[in-house]
C-alpha cells in the first residue's frame, strides 16, 4: 500500500525543487548573458602580443593569468597538502596545536581578499622590495589559499576508510608508504577538487593582485616584473568606460579558461581513479 505524503514533506519536497530551479536558471542566465554579450567582440586583434589603445589585447593578461596559478598552486598545494598530510595521519588526535592549526585555517578563509592585498603590499612588496610583481602576486594569492586547500585535503583524507589503512599495515608496509601509495591516491579527486576551486579563485581574483602583482598590460619578462591578470584587465576596461564590448569579451574568455580548467581536472581525477 502507498503511503501518502504529508503536507510538510510536500512543501520541503516543492522548496527543495524550487531552490535547484533558481540556482540552475541564475546560472544559465548569468552564462548566457556574458556569452551573447562577448562573443560578438571577440577579435583578432584581442589576442595580439602587444596592448596598445587601439587593440587593448588580452593576450598579455590570459598569459600573466596562467604564470599566476602555475606560481600560486606551486607555492601554496604542497604547502596545503603536506599540513593536511600530518594533521589527519601522524598528529595526535587530541593534540592543541592541531585544533589551533585548524581554527586558524578556518579564520584565514573567511579574510577579505583586499585585506590580502594590503598584507601583500605592505609585506613583500614594501619591506620584501619586490615591488609590484609576480612573485609578490603569487606569493599572497598562495597564502589566500592554503587554507582552501588544506582543508580539502584534509577532508578528503579523512574521508578514505581506516580499513585501507589498516590493511597496508597488515602487509608491512610502514606509514609513509602507506600514505604515499593507498591513502593520498584513494583522496585524490577530494584533493583536486580542493585545487580547481583554489584555481578558479586565482583566476577570478582582482583586488588582492591590484595591490600586488600591479595593472600593467604587458607580458612579464622575469617574475619581479609587473602584470595584469584577466580579472583586473577586465575591470580596468570597464572603469575607463571605453572599453565596455572588450570587457565582455574579456569575461568570456575568462569563463571558457575556467570551465576548461574544471574539465581538464575532473578527467585527471578520473584517470587517476582508474589507476
Amino acid at each position: 500500500m502507498k503511503m501518502q505524503a504529508k503536507p510538510f514533506d510536500l512543501l520541503l519536497r516543492y522548496l527543495v525543487w524550487a531552490s535547484a530551479v533558481i540556482t540552475f536558471g541564475a546560472l544559465i542566465f548569468l552564462i548566457g548573458y556574458i556569452v551573447i554579450r562577448g562573443i560578438p567582440h571577440l577579435r583578432p586583434e584581442l589576442f595580439s602580443f602587444t596592448y596598445t589603445a587601439d587593440n587593448v589585447s588580452m593576450l598579455p593578461p590570459l598569459i600573466t593569468t596562467a604564470l599566476m596559478i602555475v606560481l600560486a598552486l606551486l607555492i601554496a598545494a604542497p604547502l596545503g597538502i603536506f599540513t593536511a598530510i600530518y594533521l589527519v595521519e601522524y598528529a595526535k588526535k587530541d593534540n592543541k596545536l592541531v585544533k589551533i592549526v585548524r581554527v586558524t585555517a578556518e579564520t584565514l578563509a573567511g579574510i577579505p581578499s583586499i585585506v590580502y592585498g594590503l598584507f601583500g603590499m605592505l609585506f613583500f612588496v614594501v619591506f620584501m622590495r619586490w615591488g609590484y610583481s609576480l612573485m609578490s602576486g603569487g606569493f599572497t594569492l598562495a597564502i589566500m589559499i592554503l587554507p582552501l586547500i588544506m582543508r580539502t585535503t584534509e577532508e578528503s583524507l579523512k574521508s578514505v576508510p581506516d580499513n585501507f589503512r589498516e590493511g597496508s599495515f597488515g602487509l608491512g608496509a610502514g606509514r609513509l608508504r602507506t600514505v604515499f601509495k593507498i591513502v593520498l591516491p584513494s583522496a585524490a579527486p577530494g584533493i583536486l577538487a580542493g585545487i580547481i576551486l583554489a584555481t578558479g579563485r586565482i583566476a577570478g581574483e582582482t583586488a588582492a593582485l591590484i595591490y600586488t602583482a600591479g595593472t600593467m598590460p604587458r607580458i612579464p619578462d622575469n617574475l619581479f616584473a609587473s602584470g595584469r591578470t584577466l580579472s583586473i584587465h577586465m575591470f580596468e576596461l570597464s572603469k575607463e568606460g571605453f572599453y565596455i564590448n572588450q570587457a565582455y569579451a574579456t569575461a568570456v574568455v575568462l569563463l571558457i579558461l575556467v570551465v576548461g580548467i574544471n574539465t581538464l581536472s575532473a578527467f585527471i581525477a578520473k584517470k587517476i581513479v582508474k589507476i
